[in-house]
């Protein structure tokens, strides 16, 4: 796959469709790859007219490592999120935005439309902060708004998340399907073994607990959005599952409520994750919201 200088950094992107189309850009969430954007999902997405774009972000993948940086104090930074107290991070959702920024310029492209999932909601929210003349319209999925008075995670799910993976291949493999029982989606099948190939894959092209540790500690550094999202004027649509144990229900209300004129999405029996059976909900719900953004340009 190809690799992009952006903001001082290497990423590894990959596309899909056809250049001519409209861009569209999927960030993805803490510690996750680019392929948790299956192929075939972004296969639906090009049938609708989209050149997609899927990358890497810093700290995971084949993008590049900070490992200068050193692995932070996770549970410092927690107590010091909990106090309101400033903490110390290597980088902010303000510099991962960056990224996306310098990827769009490698890249030749001017404006996109961009959907986040979970940490990539709350990158997606920034970019429309932060550079909105980029973004032609912006999808918020499974995300939230960094507000201090919203619920927190079910403890299993916040448990899943923060026990660290095991470094030898077979028992990382089951970690990832463990963690994805517990996260994702309550009212849809689990693919086991879809998601152990994925696992597999995802420890293959490299894995990285530092990484995941400065991107945890990266959303805790950049604090509340929500104030600022109500100057956001890029149309958008906050999609959100009944039944996300890790990030409530009430986060993607609350980011569709910040947000002037955004569309809030529910989906019952939706998790923490993407499940196949609502690819299509995704994909129509997506490619009918650029369309209206689009017209409204």
């Amino acid at each position: 796959m190809p690799r992009a200088s952006s903001n001082g950094i290497e990423l590894e992107y990959d596309t899909f469709g056809r250049t001519s189309d409209r861009p569209l850009l999927l960030v993805m969430g803490l510690g996750a790859q680019m392929i948790l954007w299956d192929e075939a999902f972004c296969g639906l997405l090009a049938e609708r007219g989209f050149h997609v774009i899927r990358f890497d972000n810093r700290d995971v993948g084949l993008s590049t490592k900070l490992d200068a940086a050193g692995m932070p104090n996770v549970f410092e930074a927690f107590a010091n999120a909990a106090q309101g107290r400033q903490i110390a991070a290597p980088y902010t959702l303000s510099d991962m935005a960056g990224d996306a920024v310098g990827l769009l310029d490698a890249l030749g492209l001017e404006t996109t439309h961009v959907v986040g999932a979970s940490m990539g909601g709350m990158i997606v929210q920034t970019l429309a902060i932060e550079h909105a003349k980029r973004l032609r319209s912006l999808t918020s999925i499974m995300s939230t708004t960094g507000n201090p008075a919203l619920p927190g995670p079910e403890p299993a799910a916040m448990g899943a998340l923060t026990t660290p993976a095991p470094t030898e291949r077979e028992a990382a493999i089951e970690h990832g399907v463990k963690l994805w029982r517990v996260i994702g989606s309550p009212g849809f099948r689990f693919d086991e073994a879809w998601v152990r190939d994925r696992a597999a894959r995802a420890f293959d092209r490299g894995v990285s607990p530092a990484g995941f540790a400065r991107q945890l500690v990266a959303i805790l550094a950049s604090g509340n959005r929500k104030p600022a999202l109500g100057a956001v004027r890029t149309p958008s649509l906050v999609i959100h599952g009944a039944a996300d144990p890790l990030v409530p229900l009430a986060g993607g209300r609350d980011t569709a409520e910040a947000i002037p004129g955004a569309e809030l999405l529910v989906l019952e029996g939706m998790g923490h994750d993407l499940p196949k059976p609502l690819w299509t909900t995704f994909v129509d719900a997506i490619a009918k919201h650029a369309e209206r953004a689009e017209t409204a340009r």
